[in-house]
C-alpha cells in the first residue's frame, strides 16, 4: 500500500480526513527507499513502535538505544538488532536517518534538540516536552534544519475516529453543540504500583500528559482549536510506594483525575462547549467515550475495552430525535491487517505517513505544529486549575 500525494480521495474517502496522505492503491513504496530508522525508549518504542516500523514498507528499523547497557543488551538480542547506549554515537552512525523517541517526557527535550541538529528525522511520542515553549523551540529548530517531525497522535489513523471526522466534515449532524469526552481508566488505580516519573508534574506525569494531550488533539482534528479552559486537578492517591523495596512512601502530585472544560472554535467562527473528564484510577471505568450532539442528530463513539485503547470501538448515530444506531465501519479505511496489541496498527500507519512526508519533503501532520496547541492546553488547564480562573487562548 502507497500513500497519495495529498491531493486525491483514497476509494472516495478524502485526505484531509486522513490527517497525512491518504492511502490509495498505487505502489508509492516501491518507489521510495526505506528510512532508516532508530528507536530510543524501549517501553512503548520497543512493544509498539518497532513492530510498526517491521511492517511499514517505507521503514526499516536499523538500532535501538537505551541509557542502561543491560536493557538495552537484552532488547537487542530479541530485536535481532544492534544497539547504543551513547546517544553521541546513535546520531553519528550514518545509517540512522530518523529516530522514534519514545523514552518518559523529561528527557525527550534534550534528545530531541540533540536528534535535529544531527539532522535527523522524528517521530516523538507525547507528550513531546515539559510545556509548549518547548515544543515551540523545536518547531523552529526543525524548520531550520530541514527535518521532518511526526508526533503519536495516533488517533488520527484509527479507522473509526477516520469515520467519524468523515461523518462531521459532511454535516452529519448539522452544526455541532456539545461535546463530551470521557475517558476514565483504571491503570493506576492499585495504590501499590510504585512511585516514578508519572507520579511527577514536573516531569511530565499524570493524566493530562499522557491522556489529555491525546484528547485535546482530537478535539482540535475533529471540531477546532481550543480558545478557553477551565480545570479542576486531583490526586485520589497522594502517595505511592518506592519502588527500592524500602516500604518508604513518596508524595504524587501529578494528577490522577483531571476535569477540564474547553470552548472549541468551530471552522464557523462559532463557540463550542466541550466538557473532558480524564482518570486512570477508575476502577473498572468507563473507558473511552466521545459524544458529540448537533442540531440535526447525535454522533457517540466509545469503548469500554480497559486492557486496549484502540481494539473495541463502535460508532453510532442518532438522526434528528431518533434512537441511536450502530454505524458499520467503511471497508476503505480498514487497516491491511492488525496485532494482538492494537496500538500498533494505527501507529504502523502514522509511521507511513511520515515516512513519506520526510522522503517527499512535504509538512507532517500530526507534527509539532499539533504537539504546540495541544500540550499548550494541557498548560493552561494546569495554571486553570491551580489558579481557579480560566484561562483564555
Amino acid at each position: 500500500l502507497g500513500w497519495s500525494d495529498g491531493q486525491g480521495t483514497a476509494r472516495g474517502v478524502k485526505s484531509s480526513v486522513l490527517g497525512r496522505a491518504s492511502p490509495t492503491v498505487i505502489n508509492t513504496a516501491s518507489s521510495l527507499q526505506p528510512l532508516r530508522v532508530a528507536v530510543a525508549g524501549l517501553g512503548f518504542g520497543e512493544k509498539v513502535h518497532l513492530p510498526a516500523l517491521r511492517d511499514c514498507p517505507l521503514t526499516e528499523p536499523v538500532a535501538l538505544w537505551h541509557p542502561r547497557p543491560e536493557r538495552l543488551e537484552q532488547a537487542c538480542a530479541a530485536a535481532n538488532l544492534p544497539g547504543s547506549s551513547d546517544f553521541k554515537a546513535l546520531l553519528a552512525d550514518p545509517q540512522v536517518e530518523a529516530l522514534v523517541i519514545a523514552t518518559p517526557p523529561g528527557p525527550r527535550f534534550g534528545l530531541a534538540q540533540a536528534a535535529i541538529a544531527a539532522g535527523k528525522h522524528l517521530l516523538l511520542e507525547k507528550p513531546v516536552a515539559l510545556d509548549a515553549g518547548q515544543i515551540q523551540e523545536l518547531q523552529r529548530q526543525a524548520l531550520q534544519a530541514g527535518v521532518s517531525v511526526a508526533v503519536d497522535f495516533e488517533y488520527r489513523a484509527v479507522p473509526l475516529f477516520m469515520q467519524l471526522k468523515a461523518l462531521l466534515d459532511q454535516g452529519a449532524i448539522g452544526t455541532p453543540w456539545l461535546v463530551k469526552l470521557d475517558w476514565l481508566m483504571g491503570s493506576r488505580a492499585d495504590g501499590t504500583r510504585p512511585w516514578n516519573w508519572y507520579s511527577q508534574r514536573a516531569a511530565g506525569g499524570g493524566v493530562l500528559g499522557s491522556l489529555g494531550t491525546h484528547a485535546f488533539d482530537t478535539l482540535h482534528w475533529l471540531l477546532g482549536p481550543a480558545r478557553s479552559v477551565g480545570a479542576q486537578r486531583s490526586m485520589a492517591i497522594p502517595q505511592r510506594p518506592l519502588a527500592d523495596g524500602s516500604g518508604r512512601l513518596a508524595a504524587v502530585d501529578a494528577e490522577d483525575i483531571a476535569l477540564v472544560q474547553l470552548e472549541l472554535e468551530a471552522a464557523s467562527g462559532r463557540r463550542l462547549p466541550a466538557q473532558v473528564s480524564l482518570a486512570s484510577v477508575t476502577r473498572p471505568g468507563r473507558g473511552y467515550w466521545i459524544e458529540i450532539y448537533g442540531s440535526e442528530g447525535t454522533l457517540v463513539l466509545g469503548s469500554s475495552n480497559q486492557n486496549d485503547y484502540v481494539h473495541g470501538f463502535q460508532l453510532w448515530q442518532a438522526q434528528g430525535s431518533g434512537t441511536l444506531r450502530e454505524i458499520s465501519p467503511d471497508p476503505a479505511l480498514a487497516f491491511a491487517h492488525t496485532w494482538p496489541d492494537g496500538r500498533v496498527a494505527p501507529v504502523e500507519r502514522l509511521v507511513g505517513w511520515w515516512a513519506e512526508a520526510a522522503r517527499s519533503g512535504r509538512p507532517m501532520v500530526p507534527g509539532l505544529a499539533e504537539a504546540v496547541h495541544s500540550q499548550a492546553i494541557s498548560d493552561l488547564a494546569l495554571a486553570a486549575a491551580d489558579t481557579g480562573l480560566r484561562q483564555e487562548f
